[in-house]
């Protein structure tokens, strides 16, 4: 029987949230799940340090100077050498086509720094998404792990966890809340949870 999906995880910077998987796995709390590759979207990123600091195969495919079917090409020869099952966008800049996600349907999550519907869809992404929130004035934001497919944040929701906004908050400091209080919390989860439905299906 089998005992792990495999997962890759596609980055294109500092890679916060792949620690936050890397540290969950290490942890003995990722039971079905295994890191296959660490994908990049460009080289000379710290999320390739962490991987390689946690022994896990690496691979960078530019995003630079390509077309989006030579880039998502790349990806795709990367996933299929390793197997992957499950791929996890943790800080992945740039946009899937149908094409692709349909290839991986279900199978692709993301997390998003707000409470979906609010503050997502094309142009919210990193500081944006809480400089509108703080813009907007409300008072509970937070982050959403969904389903990844061709609309942006426009997947099925997985898991949601808020986080209060504070009077003094500047978009820096909240960014820094909602990573700590939510998405590192809530994408391993639902990594796990993901990852534990497939393998039932199997």
């Amino acid at each position: 029987m089998k005992k792990n999906i495999n997962v890759a995880v596609l980055v294109s910077g500092g890679g916060t949230n792949l620690q936050a998987i890397i540290d969950f796995s290490a942890e003995g709390k990722l039971e079905s799940g295994k890191i296959v590759k660490v994908i990049s979207s460009k080289a000379d990123v710290f999320a390739l340090t962490r991987a390689k600091d946690a022994e896990i195969p690496t691979a960078v495919v530019e995003r630079k100077g390509k077309t989006q079917e030579e880039f998502e090409n790349g990806i795709l020869e990367q996933l299929e050498s390793c197997k992957a099952e499950v791929i996890v966008l943790a800080g992945f800049m740039s946009i899937l086509s149908k094409n692709f996600t349909d290839k991986y349907k279900d199978r692709i999550i993301n997390v998003h720094p707000a409470l979906i519907p609010s503050f997502c869809g094309e142009g919210y992404y990193g500081l944006k998404v809480h400089e509108a929130a703080l813009a907007y004035g409300v008072k509970v934001t937070g982050a959403t792990v969904h389903y990844v497919n061709e609309i942006a944040d426009g997947g099925e929701i997985i898991m949601q966890k808020a986080v209060k906004v504070k009077e003094k908050d500047t978009p820096e400091t909240l960014q820094k809340r909602v990573m700590q209080e939510a998405e590192w919390k809530i994408l391993p989860a639902s990594l796990e949870l993901v990852c534990k439905k497939l393998l039932k299906e199997i």
